[in-house]
């Protein structure tokens, strides 16, 4: 999987000096979302969204926080202090960062605001719950529920809250029926709609790319680009079919991403990828626990 990002960053990092003047553009037709407006309250319940993976189960999911947007690079770079994106631009959400990059940055932001940190870091140990031979990191994490802290949002609470949570209509993407008016994909994401089969080169003449935040209408309940633009982290990780995993080789991504196929850009739509694996379509967005409910 390695080397495939590599050819494909290759060849992004050529397009990208083409591509500057519009991520300058772009930047200034979105808007730019401000930190008193960061955070969606979503209120819990249980799944109402028909194509939930979690839909007609035995359970509800508490009250909690998540963010409107995907993290930015502005916001990575006030916290983390550099940018590893391959678009660059201060309203492009960030790109090109691993599991362990996103909950580092969590626990660094949580503590810059004054709050707990949701997440015990061990570098120096390893997971016995990771079974992955490609990760060489393997830190152990552990997640404390008490804490008030920024974290990443379990598979359930970002389906739930891409499916529009207790408001929810019902869309197959984030939003709507038509995966064009919530988010970015491989036929959308470049100079000209492209039609036909997914196909590299095609795309790569097109200029795809990442897209400043917030630039499509958002969902029913005000969120924006849970389907497309770039892939989300979440905590869990991946199992085969129904239920959870307490380990496993691959952490959950959802949403689609601008290289992906529409389909990926489905709510219930699960994704995989090593967690120290990083692409220039993967980011994620936080979420807060609601300590209150």
């Amino acid at each position: 999987m390695k080397k495939a990002w590599t050819f494909l960053f290759i060849g992004l990092m050529v397009i990208c000096s083409a591509c500057s003047a519009k991520t300058d553009a772009a930047e200034k037709a979105a808007p730019s979302p401000g930190k008193a407006d960061h955070l969606v309250w979503v209120e819990g319940g249980a799944p109402l969204h028909p194509k939930s993976n979690d839909y007609g189960k035995q359970g509800t999911l508490s009250n909690f926080y998540i963010g409107k947007y995907e993290v930015t690079q502005s916001e990575w770079l006030e916290v983390m202090g550099g940018n590893p994106s391959t678009f660059r631009g201060g309203n492009l959400p960030v790109e090109m960062v691993s599991w362990y990059d996103a909950v580092e940055y969590c626990n660094k932001r949580s503590v810059k605001e004054g709050l707990e940190p949701y997440y015990t870091i061990t570098k120096n140990t390893i997971d016995s719950n990771n079974k992955n031979d490609n990760d060489h990191i393997k830190w152990q994490v552990t997640p404390n529920p008490e804490a008030d802290g920024y974290r990443l949002p379990t598979e359930a609470e970002w389906e739930y809250a891409a499916g529009g949570g207790r408001q929810s209509k019902g869309y197959l993407y984030s939003g709507s029926g038509n995966a064009e008016e919530v988010g970015w994909f491989w036929r959308n994401a470049g100079d000209t709609f492209l039609n036909g089969d997914w196909n590299w080169p095609l795309i790569e003449n097109n200029h795809n790319r990442t897209h400043a935040v917030g630039g499509k209408q958002p969902n029913e309940l005000g969120i924006y680009d849970m389907s497309g633009n770039v892939r989300e982290w979440c905590w869990d990780w991946y199992a085969e079919g129904d239920g959870q995993a307490a380990g496993g080789v691959y952490r959950i991504v959802k949403g689609g991403g601008w290289i992906g196929d529409v389909s990926n850009n489905e709510t219930s739509y699960r994704g995989k990828f090593d967690p120290n694996g990083y692409g220039p379509d993967q980011g994620f967005r936080v979420v807060r626990s609601d300590l209150l409910y």
